[in-house]
């Protein structure tokens, strides 16, 4: 163990909040994206008062959130050296673990070597296989579903196998099975990101998604930060759906949420009880709820309720502690697209021992973070990344 120079680490992961193209967007098809700058444009404007003190608008040019003279945070933003655009991929590389090939996807749909081996497995067949809003899915084969039992598969622009079921025809314990099916077929060639359990309810034409949802990823190949930490003794609190996507690997413990307050809520709880180790946040409803689902409105919404809550964080905030926040990936709302875009993450770093106002620039990959982590909290991790520690630090 090196020398500690931070006991705890608090990580809030605003999903999704990518703030401009990468120069290699155009790949992606995601050309003007930039879910940040466009959302608030959308809106007339963002009242994000304390993220402005922070410096958010330091790093990109945000209606109503002016450039901070004086910001509280260093701050900056990263590009992602990874191959894709997706939840997974961006999180693995967070913690310092890059894919040079994407998760394989399926625009029209899946294959009958999956589906055939699927039905086989599961001993019924299934409705859909395509490309899907998962709202508007469930609408259009909810009533057959109900009918015939059959499960409902798809997928989207990211690799996913999402299955969803009524809970009173297939009971979610059901739909977990076999959604761990799915997993075990999905492997190799068609290794998928994650598989989705999609549970609903309700009655043909107001079919509803449950807080039940789950998720069955691949594990990681190599080690991350967070393997690391966890070998040398310090504890990983995973909020919300940060255990799912490490499949559990270096997590202390997992804590479930519904929803971005109830995430705010636990991180400040955590912040309060625990002593020592890392806190590590999804915040998902911008990407779930607002982000796919192409609402500006709701999205801007839901940021200035997170900083709303901001003062709590500050005010509990100990001495040797490290803030940072970031997002894993784009979805713009105000573009035609439903799907991920392939952006740039926003960075903002703060703590009582941590300078203000540092410009980090445009950091080459995400795993910078995971290294400066590392370094803070004192334990080598054979990882990718270049630590940002030393212009980040207060001198003695």
């Amino acid at each position: 163990m090196r020398s500690q120079l931070f006991k705890r680490a608090i990580i809030i992961v605003l999903d999704s909040l990518g703030v401009g193209e990468l120069p290699d967007a155009y790949l992606y098809g995601d050309e003007g994206s930039n879910t940040l700058a466009n959302t608030a444009a959308a809106v007339g404007g963002l009242n994000l008062p304390n993220f402005q003190r922070l410096g958010l608008g330091n790093i990109v040019k945000v209606k109503g959130v002016s450039s901070a003279s004086r910001p509280l945070a260093c701050y900056g933003k990263m590009a992602e050296k990874s191959a894709g655009k997706d939840t997974t991929t961006g999180h693995w590389e967070m913690m310092g673990l890059y894919l040079e090939k994407p998760f394989p996807t399926y625009p029209n749909g899946f294959p009958p070597r999956i589906i055939e081996a699927f039905e086989k497995k599961i001993k019924t067949k299934i409705l859909g296989n395509k490309p899907a809003s998962g709202t508007e899915i469930i609408q259009e084969l909810g009533e057959e579903h109900l009918i015939t039992g059959y499960p409902i598969v798809y997928t989207s622009a990211d690799s996913v196998f999402q299955v969803a079921a009524h809970e009173e025809v297939v009971p979610v314990k059901k739909l977990y099975r076999i959604c761990q099916m799915a997993r075990e077929i999905l492997k190799g060639e068609d290794a998928v990101g994650r598989v989705i359990a999609r549970p609903f309810i309700g009655q043909p034409g107001s079919f509803s998604r449950t807080e039940r949802r789950k998720d069955f990823s691949l594990p990681p190949p190599s080690k991350t930060a967070l393997d690391y930490a966890h070998e040398n003794g310090i504890p990983v609190m995973g909020v919300g759906k940060i255990g799912q996507i490490f499949v559990g690997r270096g997590i202390s413990k997992t804590f479930h949420i519904t929803n971005n307050q109830e995430g705010l809520i636990k991180t400040i709880d955590l912040m309060k009880k625990i002593k020592r180790g890392i806190v590590f946040t999804n915040l998902v409803d911008f990407d779930m709820l607002w982000g796919h689902r192409n609402d500006p409105q709701a999205y801007a919404k839901g940021l200035e309720e997170v900083d709303s809550f901001l003062p709590q964080i500050f005010n509990i905030l100990r001495q040797d502690d490290v803030l940072f926040f970031t997002a894993d990936h784009g979805c713009d709302p105000t573009t035609k697209s439903t799907d991920h875009s392939r952006e740039y993450v926003p960075l903002l770093v703060l703590g009582l021992r941590i300078r203000q106002g540092v410009n980090l620039g445009i950091r080459q990959t995400f795993s910078d973070l995971g290294k400066t982590l590392s370094e803070l909290l004192g334990f080598e991790a054979k990882i990718e990344g270049k630590s940002f520690a030393s212009e980040i630090l207060k001198q003695p």
